[in-house]
């Protein structure tokens, strides 16, 4: 087992969850939301809110993926962890948007916590997620 993914479940930062199955569309749902609440930040000039938006659709679109593993996370690292463990190490998603929800969660803290962001970032991170939702989705449409 990754060691990583090993010390979240030990330190119950990712917890199996049974009703992970029940929730995926929910999930999915906000990631949708999000991302369209991000598109029109960013065509109001709203780059640090496009930001962040963005970076939650994509949150929101692996948490769906964690909970189709029957697992749930109390970390926003150990989720990203956990991704990477289960859809990245197994071949089901590509590495470049682990790293893109990675640095989504980079960009998003520096734009939340210390205002600084930029629109260069925000447009990349919309198209990010754009890109991460419909890989969730794909992954998804079997369970």
């Amino acid at each position: 087992m990754n060691p990583e993914l090993e010390q979240c479940l030990k330190k119950q930062k990712i917890k199996e969850f049974s009703r992970g199955r029940a929730l995926i569309n929910k999930e999915l749902e906000a990631a949708d939301s999000d991302l369209k609440q991000a598109q029109v930040s960013i065509a109001n000039r709203s780059y640090k809110w496009a930001t962040i938006q963005s970076y939650y659709a994509m949150f929101h679109s692996a948490r769906a993926l964690l909970y189709a593993k029957n697992y749930r996370e109390r970390s926003h690292y150990c989720l990203i962890v956990a991704i990477r463990a289960f859809y990245t190490e197994q071949n089901l998603l590509p590495v470049h948007l682990v790293e893109s929800l990675q640095k989504g969660k980079t960009l998003r803290e520096s734009a939340d916590y210390y205002d600084n962001w930029s629109e260069i970032g925000a447009g990349e991170m919309c198209k990010n997620a754009g890109e991460f939702i419909a890989k969730a989705r794909a992954l998804l449409a079997n369970k």
